[in-house]
């Protein structure tokens, strides 16, 4: 078999910490050659660190290998290999956790850890150095949690090179364990950039697991079986294609708007979706229904990477306490506001006794009365709510003196008030994010340990002189004859999600010759019109002519974002479908 001929099989076994671990068996019940298991976010990096601060040996997800122990036989005997960033804020813990486990059952899988993305051994000296945070420019606080770069490829290609069995990373590009494999089986080399887009692009779909098999998908309807929704598997050529499939007979879709919505998840300009191997452009990626479970994927380009890792960072910002309480009757939704109010009010009161400074931040939500569309909620008159008040401090004491008052609702304040959910809250930490850029230089060379074998080093190009793409204005035209109003989900489908403090959001086109009516009509000024109130920074929108569809950014858009955030939707996974409901005019046919 030639190079162009042969096909390398990946399935996405894992798409977050969380994630179910069926997805595993399932897969090593079909032919595939390496399994990739995503299990890191933004947020997850600040719950391992507190972990690990407790036991030393902490600080990785556990499931990752409770969830292989009982396929690693299966593994070892089919050769299937496994890549995974589940390595945490402790990457060299969780191999010998996962080593232990192998040697209970007498295998001699031969683990491999990436290591060199920890940069907080060197925050103080980035701290004298004047590093700023990305979109604010605030500089370092005293004390961070974590502080990890994204790293790439390379080493993780270099450890499969060695002969790892499974490869275990701290943070890194979530695409880039697709890309690792990719690089390492067809021996494309670091300035292969169309061919790294194609396999960052063929990460970036498999990384969210069944997400791009019908999971999440606006058309939920269509989807079967969510009860076993079959995991992703993409299978792949040296020249960058492949095609998106599933495990024979298991639920979920195969399907071209499935997928698509996978492809623009997250990106932010698809023209320039930074990552540390390649800046992909996925804005005219084409997508193909060849069967009914098979879509063909190509049409990634690629341009040299940046001489700079993105780092992400977390600390502590005080702390929180969200009580909760079930208030039913006749204006439920004005008696649960008057609720959380005095409840904020007696604790404000107590603490000017005590001489204890005002609550940090207060947020309430009235779930069920639509809280989420603030003026343009249409339950107001709903007779059932869970009052939702989040409020925080820099003392946790402070707190607990405001959890002591949260049963006093339902004797003080509104009839009705029928449970509290979940007691007395506790307070937890406030952890926030922190975004700059180092030097690739700095964190040179990384390390790579395959089993018990020595560490050795993996340099990595410092290439640097990348320029961002100009600005082009999107295109549209709308259509003649708009006479009728429709809102946008019977043109378009959507999905939305995070990037710290901003939310993306991808429409896509039902139909080639919506897409231009809906360009021209659902313009950035529209988009934050639509969501007063919730989106505080700029909405800019790029074009992704491929798929029919275009993508909105949305800056200071989500309360801070993550574990920062004070409201119900913290990542903005439903803004996508707040805007599906936007009405526009269109030709009274379309209708």
């Amino acid at each position: 078999m030639t190079m162009a001929e042969r096909i390398v099989r990946i399935g996405g076994a894992s798409g977050a910490w969380g994630d179910s671990p069926r997805g595993i068996g399932q897969l090593l019940g079909t032919q595939v050659d390496y399994l990739m298991m995503d299990y890191l976010a933004e947020v997850t990096m600040s719950l391992l660190a507190r972990a690990r601060m407790k036991d030393p040996e902490a600080g990785f997800p556990p499931d990752f290998v409770d969830y292989l122990k009982p396929h690693l036989k299966a593994l070892a005997e089919r050769k299937v290999k496994v890549v995974s960033n589940a390595g945490g804020v402790n990457p060299a813990a969780c191999k010998r956790a996962l080593e232990a486990a192998c040697a209970e059952q007498g295998l001699s899988l031969k683990v491999a850890v990436v290591t060199g993305d920890d940069l907080l051994p060197q925050i103080d000296a980035l701290r004298e150095e004047g590093v700023r945070e990305w979109v604010s420019g605030e500089p370092l606080p005293k004390r961070m949690l974590t502080a990890n770069a994204y790293l790439g490829a390379l080493p993780i290609a270099a450890a499969l090179a060695k002969g790892a069995d499974i490869v275990i990373t701290g943070r890194c590009a979530d695409s880039a364990l697709g890309l690792g494999i990719l690089m390492h089986e067809f021996g494309w080399q670091p300035g292969d950039y169309d061919r790294l887009a194609a396999g960052s692009l063929v990460g970036h779909v498999l990384e969210c697991g069944p997400q791009a098999t019908g999971g999440v998908f606006t058309d939920w309807e269509r989807v079967p079986d969510w009860h076993d929704i079959g995991y992703p598997i993409a299978e792949c050529k040296a020249d960058g294609s492949f095609w998106l499939t599933k495990p024979p007979g298991t639920g979920g879709l195969v399907d071209t708007a499935c997928v698509a919505e996978q492809v623009l998840y997250e990106i932010g300009d698809p023209r320039a979706y930074m990552l540390p191997d390649v800046v992909a452009d996925f804005s005219r990626v084409r997508l193909t229904q060849e069967s009914s479970e098979r879509v063909l994927v190509q049409g990634a380009i690629g341009r040299a990477p940046t001489a700079q890792y993105k780092v992400s960072a977390t600390y502590q910002d005080g702390y929180r306490s969200v009580a909760m309480a079930v208030i039913i009757g006749a204006d439920a939704v004005r008696k649960s506001e008057r609720s959380a109010q005095a409840l904020v009010d007696r604790a404000q009161a107590m603490f000017k006794q005590r001489g204890i400074a005002p609550f940090k931040r207060v947020h309430m939500e009235m779930l069920g009365a639509e809280s989420a569309y603030l003026a343009d909620a249409k339950t107001r008159a709903t007779r059932e709510v869970v009052m939702r008040l989040v409020v925080e401090h820099d003392d946790a004491k402070a707190l607990g003196l405001f959890a002591r008052e949260i049963g006093s609702a339902g004797l003080s304040f509104a009839q009705g008030t029928a449970s509290l959910i979940g007691g007395r809250p506790k307070p937890t930490p406030v952890v926030r994010l922190f975004t700059f850029f180092v030097d690739k230089a700095r964190l040179n060379p990384l390390m790579v340990q395959v089993a018990g074998e020595p560490a050795f080093a993996v340099e990595v190009p410092a290439t640097g002189g990348y320029e961002a793409p100009a600005a082009e204005p999107v295109q549209g035209k709308a259509a003649d004859r708009a006479s009728v109003e429709v809102p946008l989900i019977q043109l378009a489908h959507s999905r939305s999600g995070d990037k710290g403090n901003s939310s993306n959001i991808a429409i896509f086109a039902r139909k080639p010759e919506y897409r231009d009516h809906i360009a021209a009509w659902l313009t950035p000024e529209r988009v934050a019109a639509h969501f007063a109130g919730s989106v505080s920074g700029a909405v800019t929108v790029f074009d992704a002519p491929g798929l029919h569809a275009i993508n909105f950014l949305l800056e200071d858009a989500l309360g801070g974002g993550g574990m920062a955030s004070m409201r119900i939707d913290p990542q903005g996974k439903a803004y996508g479908q707040r805007l599906l409901e936007i009405m526009l005019p269109v030709p009274a046919e379309w209708a």
